[in-house]
């Protein structure tokens, strides 16, 4: 076979509810259970090709995997006359992704960085931090001239009714046939970039939306390809961990806001009302000042789903007198990891950062 007749990817196995089984108390992830099922599949290896499946828990063992002295999957021929040839990398211990950590968006980049041999990656990951993880990646991933995707399942593989075989097929899909420079997510058919995804559901199989920028890919028939909106890219960095998150409410008090603006926290992405308002009492506006007087980058975001800051209105006006920065049209998500991403570049001044949080770095503002 020629080089050209097929495409090598990388699945990046980090846990989640798609390789779980059903335990006494619930679905508990079962270390290597997904990639033998997948081996025992022939959707997912075909027996026709010379080649066994390679569980090898190294890098250096995917290093020789990606030169062809190792053993690996590979998928069956797709109507595109395209091979997916494939290796996981399975992670010990599995995660559930509400454990995910900053620390772990960057072991992602980092394995990512050190297998770039591969054509494209794919990530497998639980649904509740996804979209945290694929903005994060968005921003780690400088310079990315491949194809990276998320995804996972609300079913598991180990259930006879599930989401999971499409989404892996599909992911494999796309990522082993296009080349699509971005950090992606796809989930039900549909691929998003990672940086303008949020979860709306934990029950439906169309789990994510992007609210305010349209698919990337539709998979039906055919697989769809936006191409006008796929960017193209321009070393991994750490993140820092002093940010966080504040969601207003009816009541909030300037005492409240100053308790939560306290060493070490430098960045704080605030969750407005509306088209980014917020209470005009005077305490509350004072604190928000002595906050960004004190170097502290606040970033405005829209608690609705649908939704953008714009100081269209006198008590958004009065947000962005203080220091505060409109977030225009991030998700939550986005914000808080391009913030920690700014952050994390010590070269920038404070408001070199505030400037930045309003310029498109990676497609994430309209």
């Amino acid at each position: 076979m020629e080089l050209s007749d097929e495409s090598r990817v990388l699945i990046i196995y980090t846990g989640g509810t798609i390789g779980m089984l059903v335990g006494q108390q619930g679905y508990v992830p079962e270390p290597h259970f997904l990639t033998e099922t997948l081996r025992s599949q022939t959707r997912f290896h075909d027996p026709l090709q010379d080649s066994l499946f390679s569980n090898s828990g190294s890098v250096q063992g995917f290093r020789d995997w990606s030169k062809g002295t190792s053993s690996r999957s590979e998928s069956p021929r797709s109507s595109a006359r395209k091979s997916i040839r494939y290796a996981i990398l399975e992670w010990t211990p599995l995660l559930d992704s509400s454990n995910m950590a900053i620390e772990d968006w960057i072991r992602i980049a980092t394995e990512i960085e050190l297998n770039y041999a591969f054509d494209a990656f794919v990530v497998l990951h639980g649904t509740d931090t996804m979209s945290y993880t694929s903005s994060a990646l968005s921003f780690l991933l400088e310079d990315l001239g491949k194809t990276v995707i998320l995804t996972g399942a609300q079913i598991p593989l180990s259930q006879l009714r599930n989401d999971a075989v499409d989404n892996l097929i599909g992911a494999l899909s796309i990522a082993g046939h296009y080349i699509i420079p971005e950090c992606c997510l796809y989930f039900n058919h549909t691929l998003y970039r990672g940086n303008r995804v949020s979860k709306m559901s934990s029950y439906d199989l169309s789990a994510f939306d992007s609210p305010n920028f349209p698919p990337l890919v539709k998979v039906g028939i055919d697989i769809v390809v936006n191409w006008n909106d796929v960017i193209r890219q321009t070393s991994v960095r750490k993140f820092r961990a002093h940010k966080a998150t504040l969601r207003l409410f009816p009541g909030i008090s300037g005492a409240m806001i100053r308790a939560f603006f306290t060493p070490p926290i430098r960045g704080v992405v605030l969750e407005t009302f509306g088209a980014g308002n917020a209470p005009q009492r005077a305490d509350v506006m004072e604190a928000l000042k002595e906050a960004c007087d004190d170097g502290i980058v606040v970033v405005a975001i829209s608690q609705c789903t649908k939704g953008l800051v714009l100081d269209v209105y006198e008590t958004g006006r009065t947000l962005t007198q203080a220091g505060v920065v409109p977030g225009i049209d991030m998700t939550p998500e986005c914000a808080l990891t391009k913030l920690s991403y700014l952050l994390s570049k010590p070269e920038l001044t404070v408001k070199e950062i505030r400037d930045l949080m309003g310029v498109p770095l990676r497609g994430e503002l309209t």
